[in-house]
């Protein structure tokens, strides 16, 4: 079993090896073609530039500066010709003399002569593989198998018994002891510096390695093996070994101080005791971060410091799971000690925290992820919280902040602490509370609320919330002229706290219908971010730019706008008011031209619209009067339009953009729905969310689209905009899709057999039909100059065949009366009427084309005229008898030859005005 782990070890080792060997033929590979290409260029190659100082360090004094003074005045043409027989030169140099290694100063020196480029890569390929099996491969291998020589030697003498457990481990200590002796040894003589090309094979820091991995089991078989020592001999045994293998990696290299670090991590759980101190642990672990993080300092080691945060923070989140017997100051030691090591140690005084290029520093989020999530356990686990430690959490975050904002690279906490503070704010909101249960392991949503929403945590609440506020808004003010992200986060996490805290509290512990103080609370924040936007604006580099800071802290001031509303307001005030506050931004523009004040009125439209979809009625359909036009749907819809009118008016005079387009949108939508929302409630007797359309109300639909559609155009003329030129033709399409789909088929009352009325010609087919005939022409008579060519000829089809439905229907109910079903059948008089009708249609059609000039009438009347025919040869043919019959071809005759006279005309009179032209 052990020399199968063996095996596996090795394979997995000679993949890895042979990976990295791959990656540097390529770099090598690389190289030599970039020396190539700078031979051929005729530079001079850096290694060329050696050779000659080695020449001229070599020559006489006297011979150098004449020598220099000669290549300073070589003429053109010889440097040309020189350039010119570089290529020669490198097909005749030889191959096999190219070694790599300090070791061989002048193959050194011929290595970087050019050569060609496929002799080069065979010979770099070579030399690379001769270099790894000589410096790298059998280091590493020695070293492997010089630890597992140690392990086999003391396993040996187990089984064979030839010496006891005192011996065999004092055999092993000594064998580890000289092999770190060995190590420096070597290091002292002659190692120093890594063999070129041979980093990673650092003999020195490999003896190292193995015996510090000799001495580390060594001690804990000395412990939890034979029981020669006990857990706090073993413990400091241990401790000491790690944190001494990590300062010896000062002069071996990293690997050597991670191997260090995981022994010094995993001592604890090596090491078990009947008795377990927190202190004893916590202050072992403080060690070890601070020495690592020293270490780490020293060499700017990012991924062993990431690796001892991780270690302490696994330690610590291991400890909170035992709740009942957590000891809190333990706990806030070792928070302490983490932000400590990360703010005075690993972060102390580096030159780049201004730096716009570096915005963080990434290990900084390991000890923030950590931080932040002890405090979310004190704050909102069932256990500590009941022993009252919400507060010792909020604390925790306060310090994080404040290392953050101390240590500008350590942005990381800022989000930690501010996402955990959102959580916890969150979880007091009954009833989807988040809670903690470190003694199960699970953080998750509970049903109930958690026991944290009481008193404290509401001034718990305002403190942080102060706290965000301060801090981020000084520092987004200080970041505003240099680095954009840092500015920006702190100002999103200064406005983004405390409005979840204010949202939360209010939901905990105010009034939901109307709440004077919580909106008086709003009202600060609203001033409070306002005015720390203008302040941080100031800062900007120019000032008054309005850049992301800017944006956030607006932002914000219009939330907290929105939830001063609904706390101030009941349901119909806070959707008018909302409404008109949109004008508010839009004249901020005035003095101030930020792009972000218009997505803040945008804003205002999108919580309208959520608003009246979720209560269509503005207050309700129980207060909801009956009484038409005049309730509570025109000021509900109205007022919004308005207001969204006028500030697409301010917009398009100042900072203009996308928000002034969606402005104009979102006017002419709200404008639609108060003419819809109105015609529906006095259709439906003051109840708009109930019952069945009918035809006559979707015919006053209809009409206001197309009206929407005429009106958006002559507004687009005084003042064109691509909001109300595509709003127009939107308007138009949707017009025409409901008379296709609902006029025609869905509520046709040939289908439906609805109720034409009584009246004989103000009736329904009179509103259904005449009407937005009458309305898409006129329409399409105004838009035939001002807007596509198919637009106008849709509405214009659309209108033509509205007029044939009207007469044909008003027909149908001159025969059948008040309702025109179809299964009430067909009469013979009724169908060559209908014949007649359609022929007249179409000669009134025809006459209209070509008096308007319009090519689709003139096909429309085509159209009819030919179902006309076919009506009266197929159908007429068939079902008409007698004089009807007859009376039914001899129009259709006298039509069609007045249509092919009428023609001839146009054909004559087209000829002469053609020939008089010339």
């Amino acid at each position: 079993m052990f020399e199968s782990l063996i095996g596996l070890v090795a394979i997995i080792a000679l993949f890895v090896i042979i990976s990295r060997q791959q990656s540097r033929i390529g770099l090598v590979e690389r190289e030599l073609g970039a020396l190539r290409s700078l031979v051929l260029s005729g530079a001079v190659p850096p290694a060329a530039k050696l050779s000659e100082q080695a020449a001229a360090d070599n020559a006489p004094a006297d011979v150098a500066p004449a020598e220099a003074a000669a290549a300073d005045i070589v003429p053109p043409a010889v440097s040309e010709a020189a350039t010119a027989q570089a290529p020669a030169t490198e097909t005749e140099a030889p191959t096999d003399e190219v070694v790599s290694g300090p070791w061989a100063a002048e193959a050194a020196l011929k290595a970087a002569e050019p050569v060609a480029p496929t002799a080069a890569a065979k010979a770099a390929r070579q030399t690379d593989v001769e270099t790894a099996l000589g410096t790298r491969w059998a280091v590493w291998v020695g070293g492997i198998a010089l630890a597992l020589g140690g392990l086999f030697l003391i396993r040996y003498t187990i089984e064979a018994g030839i010496f006891g457990p005192g011996v065999r481990l004092t055999m092993a200590a000594v064998l580890g002891l000289v092999l770190v002796a060995g190590g420096e040894f070597i290091r002292r003589t002659g190692f120093k510096v890594p063999v070129q090309g041979a980093a990673s094979a650092y003999i020195p820091a490999i003896l190292t390695a193995a015996g510090a991995f000799i001495l580390f089991g060594t001690v804990y078989a000395a412990h939890g093996i034979y029981g020669f020592i006990g857990p706090a001999l073993a413990f400091t045994l241990l401790g000491a070994i790690g944190v001494a293998t990590i300062a010896a990696a000062l002069v071996h290299g990293q690997a050597l101080a991670g191997i260090g670090l995981v022994g010094a991590m995993v001592t604890p759980v090596l090491v078990a005791s009947q008795a377990p101190n927190p202190w004893a642990l916590f202050g072992y672990l403080a060690i070890v971060l601070a020495a690592t993080g020293v270490i780490a300092r020293m060499r700017d080691w990012k991924l062993l410091m990431a690796a001892a945060f991780f270690g302490t923070g696994v330690w610590t989140i291991l400890y909170m799971t035992d709740a009942p017997g957590a000891n809190l100051s333990a706990i806030l030691f070792i928070d302490a000690v983490t932000l400590v090591v990360l703010a005075f140690v690993w972060l102390a005084r580096r030159g780049d925290e201004t730096a716009p290029a570096r915005a963080f520093d990434w290990p900084s989020i390991v000890p923030g992820l950590f931080v932040a999530f002890s405090a979310l356990g004190l704050s909102v686990d069932p256990t500590f919280a009941a022993a009252g430690y919400a507060l010792p959490g909020a604390l925790v975050i306060a310090a994080m902040v404040a290392v953050a904002l101390y240590r500008p690279l350590a942005l990381p906490l800022l989000y930690a602490a501010g996402l955990v503070t959102v959580l916890i704010y969150l979880g007091i909101i009954p009833p989807t509370s988040i809670a903690s249960d470190f003694s199960g392991g699970a953080l998750g949503v509970d049903g109930l609320p958690v026991a944290t929403s009481n008193a404290l945590t509401l001034r718990i609440g305002i403190a942080l919330g102060l706290v965000f506020i301060g801090a981020g808004f000084w520092a987004a003010r200080r970041f505003a002229a240099g680095t954009q992200i840092r500015a920006a986060s702190w100002a999103a996490w200064g406005v983004i706290v405390p409005l979840v805290i204010l949202l939360a509290l209010w939901f905990t512990f105010g009034n939901l219908d109307r709440d004077f103080v919580y909106a008086a609370a709003a009202v600060l924040l609203v001033v409070v971010f306002a005015a720390g936007g203008e302040w941080i604006a100031r800062a900007e580099e120019p000032p008054l730019m309005g850049g992301i800071a800017v944006s956030f802290a607006l932002g914000g001031a219009a939330i907290a706008g929105l939830l001063l509303l609904h706390m101030a307001f009941d349901s119909a005030w806070t959707t008018i008011l909302l409404g008109a506050a949109a004008v508010v931004p839009a004249l901020a523009t005035r003095w101030r031209s930020y792009q972000v004040l218009g997505w803040i009125s945008v804003g205002a439209v999108i919580a309208v619209l959520g608003r009246v979809a979720f209560d269509p009625t503005i207050v309700g359909a129980e207060f909801l009067s009956t009484t038409p036009v005049f309730n509570w749907l025109l000021p509900g819809y109205g007022i919004p339009a308005l207001a969204f009118g006028f500030a697409a008016w301010q917009l398009a005079r100042t900072t203009n953009g996308r928000p002034r387009l969606a402005m104009e949108a979102a006017a002419a939508l709200f404008a639609l729905l108060t003419l819809a929302m109105l015609v529906r409630h006095a259709m439906h007797g003051g109840v708009i969310d109930t019952g069945a359309m009918t035809l006559a109300e979707q015919a006053i639909y209809t009409l206001i689209a197309i009206g929407a559609g005429a009106i958006l155009v002559a507004i687009d003329m005084r003042s064109p905009s691509s909001v109300l030129r595509y709003g127009s033709m939107a308007a138009g399409v949707a017009s025409v899709a409901f008379i296709v789909v609902r006029h025609f088929v869905v509520l046709n009352p040939l289908l439906s057999d609805e109720s034409t009325g009584r009246i004989p010609v103000f009736n329904l087919l009179f509103l259904a039909y005449l009407l937005p005939a009458v309305a898409a022409g006129g329409l399409a008579l105004y838009a035939r100059d001002k807007r596509p060519k198919w637009y106008a000829q849709m509405l214009a089809v659309v209108a033509a065949v509205l007029a044939l439905a009207y007469a044909t229907l008003s027909v149908r109910r001159l025969f059948k009366g008040e309702f025109i079903g179809l299964w009430s059948g067909l009469g013979q008089l009724e169908t060559y009427t209908y014949s007649a009708l359609w022929l007249a249609i179409g000669v009134v059609l025809l006459t209209a084309g070509v008096r308007l000039k319009s090519q689709v009438l003139r096909i429309a009347s085509a159209a009819l005229i030919a179902i006309a025919v076919l009506k009266v040869f197929i159908f007429d043919m068939s079902e008409l008898e007698g004089v009807l019959r007859a009376l039914s071809f001899i129009g259709l005759g006298a039509v069609l030859i007045g249509i092919g006279l009428f023609y001839q005309r146009l054909l004559t009179r087209a000829a002469k005005e053609g020939s008089a032209a010339p």
